[in-house]
């Protein structure tokens, strides 16, 4: 099966630029390429901050912009959102939390919003008891698990500090469960490693980046290309592709050149 991986959209009200960037071109050309490439993907995963300010006519506006995409859209939260001005547009319950089941498989989306003034992520007890009843549903099947903040250290200065709270207790809510992949946003970056025995992933914004080495621009984010990621499951293997979908471009050679067989 495939599905599609996109994180940070950082939308802002109607008309807004952010940082000097269009996040509604951004995601327009985004949802655009997906659904000419990819429009039988089984669903879209969006993981977090998917408005800059949490405000409702944000909300509203995403809301117009998913209208006719073609790939059934999961939508988590992140930081940067507002729970009670995304149920108003969106719906949902205390949490932003589901699971979708497909071909054997679980993918699970949970909520680690922890609100202001703080960016961390926070897992508290009455998510953990949602989480631990969910992971119980899906007996023994693999879960793919989907969430805004990452639960451990990146390496990296800004962000390590603002991870997800309760790193420790989730872990041990995961353990003995058969997580096969964890897919986050927040870092702003494309990266992936394994943490304790569970491989991840994570996407740069649609809009703007986090700069790896500090001092490398003169502010604190970047200008570098966004990227959605498509995912492809079988049952020996998860493939990860990201695409610098804006930054597409033909090479320089002839357009006849390199057609023949490779093997």
């Amino acid at each position: 099966m495939k599905f599609v991986h996109v994180t940070d959209l950082h939308v802002t009200p109607p008309g807004e630029l952010l940082w000097g960037f269009d996040p509604h071109a951004r995601l327009k050309a985004c949802l655009a390429d997906i659904a000419r490439h990819h429009r039988d993907a089984s669903f879209c995963a969006i993981t977090g901050d998917l408005a800059d300010r949490g405000d409702i006519a944000t909300y509203e506006a995403l809301r117009e912009k998913l209208k006719g995409f073609p790939v059934p859209t999961a939508l988590l939260i992140g930081n940067h959102d507002d729970r009670d001005n995304f149920r108003a547009v969106f719906g949902g319950g205390d949490f932003i939390q589901e699971r979708l089941s497909r071909d054997g498989a679980h993918f699970v989306f949970i909520d680690t919003l922890k609100g202001p003034p703080s960016s961390a992520g926070r897992y508290d007890a009455p998510r953990r008891r949602w989480l631990t009843e969910t992971l119980k549903q899906c007996d023994g099947a693999p879960v793919y698990l989907f969430m805004h903040h990452p639960p451990f250290d990146i390496g990296h200065r800004l962000m390590d500090p603002i991870k997800l709270d309760e790193a420790e207790e989730f872990a041990e809510l995961l353990a003995g469960h058969a997580i096969r992949y964890l897919f986050f946003g927040h870092a702003h970056r494309t990266m992936s490693g394994q943490w304790r025995g569970i491989p991840f992933s994570a996407l740069p914004s649609l809009n703007h980046q986090l700069p790896l080495v500090e001092g490398v621009v003169a502010t604190v984010y970047s200008d570098e290309p966004p990227m959605y990621s498509v995912v492809l499951i079988e049952n020996d293997r998860t493939i990860v592709h990201s695409d610098a979908f804006m930054h597409r471009r033909a090479a320089d050679m002839p357009v006849s050149a390199e057609r023949t067989t490779w093997f």
